[in-house]
């Protein structure tokens, strides 16, 4: 093990549509902001804050697929990745860097009605797990589901 961690957990609402790339060999990459929220109130005026921190989430292949499908601006999810920095040149030629969160495994977490129609957990990919009431989200781990092999 090399001691290090990478790992990003975020809940969130979407900030716009999922918006696609396709490519030549069949892969695709979805990209969409997340809003996170944190409030406080101020202890010398007594004020509520509520400061907006937005993300980058990247989402590849049939995840992304299945979040164009489903996810709109607005609604609510879970998202689990890893931070990635990306260099780039702007337009001047200065070098320009963006953090974004590479998702691997997500759960919607806004109710079915608001969401429209709705995967059913046998047609989503694995990696996707779908919440469908009000009651608080259960991630799914993609760990083994077969407990018949444990030794104890």
């Amino acid at each position: 093990m090399s001691g290090t961690l990478n790992k990003v957990m975020l809940i969130g609402h979407t900030g716009d549509d999922v918006k696609m790339h396709y490519f030549e060999g069949g892969g695709s990459i979805g990209r969409f902001p997340l809003a996170t929220n944190e409030s406080y109130t101020n202890r010398t005026t007594g004020e509520k804050v509520t400061n907006t921190e937005w993300h980058n989430i990247v989402v590849r292949n049939k995840a992304a697929e299945i979040c164009e499908k489903y996810l709109k601006k607005g609604d609510k999810i879970y998202v689990e990745g890893r931070l990635k920095t990306r260099k780039w040149q702007d337009d001047q030629g200065n070098d320009r860097y963006s953090t974004e969160i590479q998702c691997v495994d997500f759960t919607f977490l806004t109710p079915k009605g608001d969401m429209g129609a709705m995967p059913d957990n046998n047609s989503a990919a694995s990696n996707a797990s779908a919440e469908s009431n009000n009651k608080a989200p259960q991630v799914e781990h993609s760990i083994g589901e077969d407990n018949d092999d444990l030794p104890f």
